[in-house]
């Protein structure tokens, strides 16, 4: 069962049914247990809570009666046990918000604390977002508890703050620090965060004028000076410096590292001169840990973890995501090595390529790809072999010294005898293992239940009747596998088990993933144990095994047919569980865990795949929004049509939704696949066949992204498909704002967009709401309701960091800057275009990267700077990449040009800018992008008559005048000043009248 005390108590059982736990009394009495899960609590303490200063004259009778009801409510689910020290209820407190709040909160400050700033923001995004309101309200009196927690719960929001600012965080983070600080004035955390939040948004001014206003609270309330911390931040402002942190891109390590100056020294050194270094040897000597320590010394270090992978061509995906790079939610990434160019092209970094051995042929050729055409980049590979690329210089990884072996053997045997000074034979016992760093960590476990002497002893027993083996394996091979051999075979037999079957897991699991799997029940006492023994490492919850030590353990399992199914069913359960959750205000967390099990759910899907499609297309179904809301879909797009090949022409009967699904994930845009139009029409033939609610919601969207513009269908049909799902219906007003907005009538689209922000806000969805908020700022701005758009286009900007979402973050960024461009803040202007440009390209986002270019032509044309609003406008128009999102910013783009020719007096080539313009935007899905190109004619018309026939036209087609565009007002007002006031009235009306044929007229 799950509980929740972070707001109004909330039971659920495994399944996600409610329970009730009955009045007042139960719900305190549960509460209170709850605090201690799994630990038992005082009847005092108890009846203090349940009665407070009056308890009842039988206090212990009416305390055990309230007992037994609760009991009864919760049975079978959850016991409550009587003990002499008091009640106990029967729950992990992994499965109570508030513990496991505390647990995320704590391992996110860790994070923060080692500079792992993105895990940090993870873990602290998902521990908040278990919070559902005010903290034990169901708990009254319990002022201690309640205050305990709200301030961790401050605490873990400054913290989150802190790993988002260190992650390049900045404007939209400022509406937030705002807020905090109206309610904790006195926290000069929340000052400092602010300061530099403003500083990184391009306004250090106000970032100075903060530090005064927190001076002067400070003086005023406790008559006290700002703390030297802050104090010096405010001395970095002023002297022009950047404050934060690096962000460093490499796992913390939970050893000390031992020996390997001489390889520290020179691995550096090299890739300094050179741009491909690879650390060679057998497996278990070390060459990840030495990679790892030898690339801290850059704040630009990437890791790629390449052992996961079963293929090669996952390799630009898995660069990507250690980049911390996804797609935005419309295109499918098929042309990832396109996408990771346009990452690298202008960046300087270090990536680490770790276990290149099993994929070295497609390792190498994306290296060769990266190093060929990002100058920035350098690579630092690890491998049992060479990459075998020009330039590439080798750093084979030898055995370890003596004397730095015995240090790590008494480092690692420390760790489970405290107090090991040393044993004379330590020396015999590495000599033995070649010095291998694995193979002495696996022998240095041992010492838990074996003296030195026993070990050593064991070990010449072993390596004596191995040495028979087969002699034409390298010398240290031989000796780690039967370092590993002999370290399995002093395994019992419940261990081997379940080492075996663990190596079904993909990405490491959890507790209760191996429970479902493997069959195990309460396996956490052999989970430590396999610990403790070297052949499990666990970090965040999450056992793995070492490559090495899975490679052997697999070739020792049993049924692994079986097991594979229970595996598939598992990630099936807990895709299909996930799914509804993804569209609500729990969607973070399942975000987070669906993402650690990625690398599983992937596994699951190619097994399904193989064998049980039907029960594949259900996964692909249920993961197909946790792909978009992740960026992931490109990657699965090879799935996609694997899963579609196997299941034939035909959907298996009562799944055509997930059918069609499928065939949605197929579908790239990018006009490079010839059979796609056929696959599109074939999606269209199913979904209008569905004549009743969807299972699945999302999938309305999915089809507008596959099948063009949103929505097109019959409204009728899409009611039906919404149904009575509160997200889906609160979608379908965004279906009904879209339609309004491309037939230029706003005052529907935006009462149609409001209802759909409601209705997302009801469910809790950050997507939903993102959505909604950006086209009503939009609208709020047209009206010239500038402060109104800013708090709404702010208030998407936090939801789409919290869905970690870079391309969304910089089309707010861009919305929100030519919002400010438009009220003549062109300063500020710039640095939200430049910024969302970064945005973009740190994504290889290129149609992004246009918009915001354009944005940037339009902020220097609109200044006088013709020359460079030209660079600006050519280097947009050529990223713009050939397919129906960006021909709407094609055409805007050659309005820019033809406004900067305009400008510089050109007339005639202004008109034929235009001219192509309205031609490519009268092709396009909505009529905005051609009542700009109308407005834009207007400006260069031959008559002042044409010219207001033209304006009329352009606010025919967007339904009003757009009072907040300064071109248009200049154009407005130079026309009126030609004709009479009756004159100008008339041929507005008739270009009102005619809309898109008044731009076609000549």
């Amino acid at each position: 069962m799950r509980f929740g005390i972070l707001g109004p108590l909330d039971i659920r059982t495994d399944d996600g049914d409610p329970i009730d736990p009955g009045g007042p009394r139960p719900r305190a009495l549960l509460t209170l247990l709850l605090l201690d899960a799994g630990r038992p609590v005082a009847t005092e303490r108890l009846t203090d809570g349940l009665y407070g200063a009056e308890p009842p004259a039988d206090a212990a009778g009416a305390l055990q009666s309230q007992i037994s009801r609760l009991r009864r409510r919760l049975a079978p689910h959850t016991r409550i046990e009587a003990g002499p020290a008091g009640y106990r209820i029967g729950v992990p407190a992994d499965h109570v918000d508030a513990h496991r709040f505390e647990r995320l909160a704590r391992e996110g400050r860790e994070a923060l604390a080692a500079g792992d700033f993105g895990g940090a923001a993870d873990r602290l995004r998902t521990a908040l977002a278990l919070w559902r309101g005010p903290a034990l309200p169901d708990l009254p009196g319990s002022h201690a508890d309640t205050a305990r927690l709200e301030e961790l719960r401050l605490a873990a929001v400054q913290d989150r703050i802190e790993a988002d600012l260190a992650s390049d965080g900045g404007p939209e983070l400022i509406p937030e620090l705002r807020s905090l600080l109206a309610t904790h004035p006195l926290s000069e955390r929340l000052y400092g965060q602010l300061m530099r939040a403003l500083h990184a948004g391009g306004r250090p001014a106000e970032a100075l004028a903060v530090y005064e206003e927190a001076r002067r609270t400070l003086a005023d309330e406790l008559g006290a000076d700002p703390s030297p911390e802050l104090a010096a931040l405010h001395l970095e402002l002023l002297r022009g410096a950047a404050p934060g942190r690096s962000r460093p891109r490499l796992p913390a390590q939970l050893t000390r590292f031992v020996g390997r100056d001489a390889e520290l020294a020179r691995i550096p050194a090299l890739l300094a001169d050179v741009r491909l270094v690879t650390l060679t040897g057998p497996g278990g000597a070390g060459k990840t840990r030495l990679a790892i320590e030898a690339a801290r010394a850059r704040a630009d270090a990437y890791l790629v973890e390449l052992a996961p992978l079963t293929d090669g061509t996952r390799i630009p995906y898995a660069i990507l995501a250690a980049l911390g790079i996804r797609e935005g939610l419309r295109n499918a990434t098929t042309d990832v090595s396109g996408r990771l160019l346009a990452a690298l092209e202008d960046r300087e970094l270090l990536l680490v390529l770790d276990n290149c051995e099993h994929l070295v042929e497609d390792a190498a050729r994306v290296a060769a790809l990266l190093l060929g055409r990002c100058p920035g980049v350098r690579v630092l590979a690890t491998s049992r072999e060479a990459l075998g690329i020009t330039g590439e210089v080798l750093v084979p990884v030898p055995a370890l010294a003596p004397e730095p072996a015995g240090r790590l053997f008494l480092e690692r045997a420390r760790a489970v005898r405290p107090g090991f000074d040393g044993h004379p034979r330590v020396a015999d016992i590495c000599r033995a293992l070649d010095g291998l760093p694995l193979a002495i960590e696996l022998a240095a476990a041992r010492l838990r239940t074996l003296d030195p002497q026993e070990l050593a002893d064991r070990l010449d027993d072993r390596f004596r009747l191995l040495s028979r083996g087969d002699r034409t394996k390298a010398p240290r091979h031989r000796t780690l596998r039967a370092v590993v051999e002999w370290s399995w075979d002093l395994l019992d037999a419940e261990e081997r088990e379940l080492a075996g079957r663990l190596t079904v897991f993909s990405g490491g699991a959890t507790v209760d993933a191996v429970e479902a799997v493997c069959g195990v029940p309460y396996p956490e006492d052999l989970l430590v144990s396999l610990v403790e023994k070297s052949f499990l490492e666990v970090s965040g919850g999450r056992y793995r095994m070492l490559e090495t030590i899975r490679a052997f353990a697999a070739e020792h399992v049993t049924g692994g047919s079986s097991l594979r199914d229970a595996h598939a069913a598992h990630y099936l359960g807990l895709a299909e569980r996930a799914e509804p959750f993804l569209r609500g205000g729990g969607q973070l967390p399942w975000l987070a865990r669906l993402a650690a099990e990625h690398a599983d759910l992937d596994a699951a899907l190619r097994h399904l795949t193989r064998g049980n499609t039907s029960d594949a297309l259900r996964l692909m179904a249920a993961l197909s929004w946790f792909w978009r809301l992740r960026g992931l879909h490109g990657e699965q797009v090879p799935s996609a049509r694997a899963l579609l090949a196997a299941v034939g022409d035909e959907p298996p009967e009562g799944l055509t939704e997930e059918y069609a699904l499928c065939m949605m994930n197929t579908i790239t845009g990018r006009g490079d696949d010839p059979a796609e139009p056929g696959r599109i029409a074939r999606v269209a033939e199913l979904m209008r066949a569905l004549d009743a609610p969807l299972r699945l919601p999302f999938t309305m969207v999915l089809w507008a992204l596959a099948g063009g513009p949103l929505f097109s269908d019959d409204e009728k049909l899409r009611a039906v498909r919404a149904g009575d799902d509160p997200w889906g219906r609160a979608l379908l007003d965004v279906g009904i704002a879209y339609q309004a907005q491309f037939s230029g009538r706003p005052a529907d689209a935006e009462a149609a967009f409001t209802r759909a922000l409601e209705g997302f806000r009801a469910t809790g969805d950050r997507w939903g709401m993102a959505n909604c908020l950006d086209p009503l700022g939009a609208f709020a701005a047209g009206r010239g309701d500038h402060e109104r758009a800013l708090t709404l286009l702010d208030e998407g900007l936090a939801h789409v960091r919290e869905l970690q979402a870079p391309e969304e973050t910089a089309d707010l960024l861009r919305t929100r800057a030519t919002l400010l461009l438009h009220r003549g803040d062109v300063e500020d202007a710039v640095a939200h275009f430049e910024r969302s440009a970064a945005l973009a390209r740190s994504t290889g986002a290129p149609d992004k990267v246009a918009a915001a270019r354009r944005g940037l032509g339009d902020a220097a044309r609109l200044s006088g700077d013709t020359a460079r609003a030209r660079v600006h406008y050519e280097e947009a128009l050529q990223r713009c990449a050939a397919n129906w999102f960006s021909a709407s910013e094609t055409a805007r783009i050659l309005i820019g040009l033809g406004r900067t020719a305009a400008a510089e007096g050109r007339p005639e080539e202004a008109r034929d800018w235009f001219g192509q313009a309205a031609a490519l935007a009268a092709d396009g899905p909505g009529v905005l992008e051609l009542a700009e190109a109308a407005e834009a004619l207007a400006s260069v018309a031959e008559t002042a008559e044409r010219a207001a026939v033209l304006l009329g036209a352009g606010a025919g087609l967007r339904g009003a005048v757009p009072e907040g565009d300064p071109d248009v007002v200049r154009t407005e007002r130079e026309v009126r000043a030609r004709l009479a006031p009756t004159a100008y009235d008339a041929a507005f009306e008739r270009g009102r009248r005619l809309r898109s044929a008044a731009v076609s007229e000549r």
